[in-house]
């Protein structure tokens, strides 16, 4: 399973990968808004934890992006943030948040909701293929008129 982590600060980030490559999982990360919402498209990751003060652009405005596109609302995002005033934390739902935990955090706690939410996650749609080739239609055959005898 691989998870994008976006996070500015190196030192939480770097404690953050650690734990979740432990717990055995591919790690992607990225520093900055702009940079993490490119990496979300170009990587699909199965879940997406998400700072909100963000260079660029804000952890809101990343996930307000990615649930309103057909092709990534699939992926969970859980808001990993200091931010912990009520009015943050609303409008980290609205802005498409799965779930918003709160720094500093457990990691036991993390884990288990990143587990949680991976097993509940809807499958990612399938790639378009292509419809099968239609089966060609016989010929019809031409035939002439026939003039009326005596004529």
């Amino acid at each position: 399973m691989k998870i994008l982590a976006v996070e500015d600060d190196p030192s939480v980030l770097a404690v953050t990968q650690n734990r979740l490559e432990i717990a055995g999982y591919e790690v992607i990360t990225a520093t900055e808004g702009l940079e993490g919402l490119n990496k979300a498209r170009s990587e699909n990751p199965d879940l997406i934890l998400l700072d909100l003060k963000l260079p660029n652009l804000n952890g809101y405005q990343i996930s307000w992006m990615l649930k309103r596109d057909m092709k990534y609302r699939h992926i969970p995002i859980i808001m990993l943030t200091s931010l912990t005033e009520e009015k943050d934390i609303i409008e980290g739902f609205r802005a498409g948040a799965d779930f918003y935990i709160t720094k500093p955090y457990e990691a036991d706690a993390l884990l288990n909701q990143i587990k949680t939410l991976l097993e509940q996650r809807p499958k990612k749609r399938p790639e378009p293929q292509a419809p099968a080739p239609k089966k060609k239609p016989k010929k019809l055959v031409k035939t002439k008129k026939r003039k009326p005898k005596g004529k």
